[in-house]
């Protein structure tokens, strides 16, 4: 399983489905950086810090910060969608055909 970090944004209903589907999930609430107006490239490095994979709806600015460099923990960039549980097996589902998440950017969209 994997080791995630959940930005500010991100739903907590997800988080929590990853929890049960037994990822390591840490928000940036958890770890005590919220409402501090923290910096994308600050979670970002706080989130490779701990060796974990950030998760983010934020994709514009996460993507960018992944091309000016893939020395992260991982990337994962979500559209919004409001069937929690589905996101969440979405998630889970492309965690699992990773050997690593490190350096990675991955993509998770809602279905049309």
């Amino acid at each position: 399983m994997a080791r995630l970090y959940a930005d500010e944004n991100f739903p907590l209903q997800v988080v929590e489905r990853l929890r049960w589907l037994g990822h390591e999930v840490l928000t940036v609430q958890d770890d005590g950086c919220a409402g501090q107006a923290i910096t994308d490239p600050a979670i970002l490095a706080r989130a490779t810090e701990q060796g974990r994979t950030l998760l983010t709806l934020n994709r514009r600015d996460f993507i960018r910060l992944h091309l000016n460099s893939s020395r992260h923990g991982g990337i994962i960039v979500c559209t919004f969608d409001a069937n929690f549980e589905q996101q969440a097996r979405r998630i889970d589902a492309v965690i699992g055909t990773r050997a690593s998440l490190e350096g990675q950017l991955i993509r998770i969209n809602r279905p049309a």
